[in-house]
């Protein structure tokens, strides 16, 4: 531990305080995600729990029914504006660490193969790429889970909305893991480390997954940063046309949704908030992005 403190990345992380931030925000939020059920005052998918009488209650409002006052005011059902950002981070973050671990997976597989095999393999993986990149990715994302939901049997479309949501922005998302992999390995590929490995006999997988791999981890795990706020933006912009997560579990993208049908009629709070939130997580994830990007590329120093 006192090695990696005193390691040139940590120096370079406790010098900037734009990265002290970020992480502090994103921890923040995490731990909080992680955590609702013991830090929410309630459950906001009990109806068990819920009051109709607590609706639209102003925050820090004592309520001129039943006198309960809530920090961040109630919606229309009466619940807790506080614990359903807590609750919705819950889905939001599980939805973008889920998405963007399937399109790494996905892109740093098909990129590895594509630089090293080189010849038909390459250029069909390259050219899938290329053709989904003249696409906007919500498009696609949009696509895709319009097509997984339509096979879905309608009993277990709610229940299977998240992971088809998923599936639908993970396979939006790997082009970026590939093409930076893909070019790496080739460059890799021509290394003596990798030709001493070849002449003992060892085998083009066991390369790629020994010895090209560990040396194209780092931009690897930029693209992942900064695609983790992007598949977090996704999500909520999906949740927000209705084609995302379900109203029974309502994600930062669908609260909002919720809330922007009451802007107008005076209960800003249950849009603001949750909307606040929103812009803080990807935002923060962002700076810790671009900070790993200047932090592990030498030549941005």
């Amino acid at each position: 531990m006192s090695r990696l403190w005193a390691s040139d990345f940590a120096y370079a992380f406790r010098r900037s305080p734009v990265a002290i931030g970020a992480t502090a925000v994103v921890l923040v939020l995490v731990l909080a995600a992680i955590f609702a059920p013991l830090i929410a005052p309630h459950d906001p998918f009990n109806p068990a729990t819920l009051n109709l009488m607590n609706g639209f209650t102003p925050p820090g409002t004592p309520n001129a029914f039943t006198g309960d006052t809530f920090w961040l005011g109630t919606d229309d059902q009466g619940r807790d504006v506080f614990s359903t950002i807590l609750y919705g981070l819950r889905i939001s973050l599980f939805v973008g660490f889920s998405a963007v671990l399937l399109a790494l997976i996905i892109g740093v597989t098909l990129g590895l193969i594509a630089g090293y095999a080189g010849g038909w393999a390459e250029t069909i993986i390259m050219r899938v790429a290329d053709v989904q990149l003249t696409f906007p990715a919500i498009l696609v994302a949009m696509l895709i889970f319009g097509v997984a939901k339509g096979i879905t049997p309608p009993e277990y479309r709610n229940q299977m909305a998240i992971w088809v949501l998923i599936i639908a922005i993970g396979l939006s998302d790997w082009v970026q893991f590939a093409r930076v992999v893909r070019g790496a390995t080739l460059v890799e590929k021509n290394k003596e480390y990798v030709q001493a490995a070849r002449l003992i006999g060892r085998t083009g997988p066991a390369i790629m997954l020994r010895h090209i791999l560990p040396n194209v981890l780092s931009p690897v795990l930029v693209i992942a940063t900064i695609s983790l706020a992007l598949a977090i933006i996704a999500e909520a912009t999906l949740s927000f046309l209705g084609v995302g997560a379900p109203p029974t579990q309502p994600s930062l993208g669908t609260l909002i949704r919720i809330g922007q049908g009451f802007l107008f009629s005076g209960e800003w709070w249950i849009l603001l908030f949750p909307s606040i939130t929103l812009l803080a997580l990807a935002l923060a994830v962002n700076l810790m992005g671009d900070w790993l990007r200047d932090a592990l590329n030498p030549r941005l120093k």
